[in-house]
């Protein structure tokens, strides 16, 4: 049963990074600031996870200490978002996917820190190959060097929650962990547009703009979050981080699917995510190797 459990949610996790992927097409169709955008989101999200609690009668109670974390924690959701969607406005979908692929990187670096795990040279050694793609990436890309850098700050956000949320998702449900980080989301980005005089006219939706936010709320954010935590309970960190650099090639395809021509980049570009990809599915073939030799060393000799 655990082979057919984790099979399953990989098979979930996949499934997540898709539509994942699909929240940069949304993203691009979306008449709004990145932070007007994302306050809409997690709103929508929060409101919809609300409506599912009292529908199903589950509580909501954690302890105090844990809301407090989770509440931090949305924080780093929320500036993940923003600085994912500027990302693409600032340059293009397919540049602001592929530059998150500096998530396993980061998480490769930060993980054993803050876990106080072993630090895995098979992990940095993958985290290093997918970054050398990205400075392939930047030196042919030149013109997009806000995006890129914006996407890069949005990986590192990533990272940072990934790793926070395979530890608490032990202990609570994935369902409560997205509710209270959505949750806090909501109340950084309230302050932050406050502050700034934000709440304005330029916040008026058209009507395209409010079933596209729909979609990226409940679809994208309640259900695909949700799932992408609940698999942590099973998955670690740095393997979520690693099917999570799927969402370029996912979001890629589709960017071409709805734009074409807008979305073709230089050769440099898809050298760079070639070498990116590469890295992905190398990890997986190199770690069974590693484990096989492991055991085999580990097993009486006859």
């Amino acid at each position: 049963m655990p082979f057919f459990s984790h099979n399953r949610n990989l098979l979930i996790l996949h499934g997540t990074v898709l539509v994942w992927g699909f929240t940069g097409i949304l993203g691009a169709l979306i008449n709004l600031s990145a932070v007007h955008l994302v306050w809409y989101r997690v709103l929508i999200a929060f409101v919809t996870l609300f409506l599912y609690f009292k529908a199903t009668k589950t509580s909501i109670k954690l302890p105090g200490i844990t809301l407090l974390k989770l509440f931090f924690t949305g924080a780093l959701v929320g500036g993940h978002w923003i600085l994912f969607f500027q990302a693409i406005k600032s340059s293009t979908i397919s540049v602001a996917l592929v530059c998150l692929s500096a998530l396993t990187l980061f998480t490769a670096i930060l993980e054993p820190f803050i876990s106080r795990k072993k630090i895995s040279k098979l992990e940095i050694f993958t985290g290093l190959l997918i970054i050398s793609g990205i400075i392939l990436i930047f030196k042919f890309e030149t013109k997009y060097t806000l995006g890129i850098s914006l996407g890069l700050c949005s990986a590192f956000f990533a990272s940072l929650f990934s790793i926070i949320n395979s530890r608490q998702v032990q202990k609570h449900p994935a369902s409560l962990i997205s509710f209270y980080e959505i949750g806090g989301a909501i109340v950084w980005i309230s302050l932050y547009l406050l502050i700034s005089e934000g709440f304005n006219s330029s916040m008026k939706l058209h009507n395209s703009d409010l079933i596209y936010l729909l979609i990226l709320g409940i679809i994208c954010t309640s259900v695909a979050y949700v799932a992408g935590v609940s698999v942590m309970r099973e998955l670690s960190a740095f393997r979520v981080a690693l099917i999570t650099n799927l969402e370029p090639v996912y979001g890629i395809m589709l960017a071409f699917l709805f734009y074409g021509k807008k979305e073709h980049m230089t050769l440099g570009f898809y050298a760079g995510a070639v070498i990116i990809m590469s890295a992905i599915f190398i990890f997986p073939y190199l770690k069974n190797k590693i484990e096989k030799h492991r055991i085999t060393k580990l097993l009486p000799q006859v």
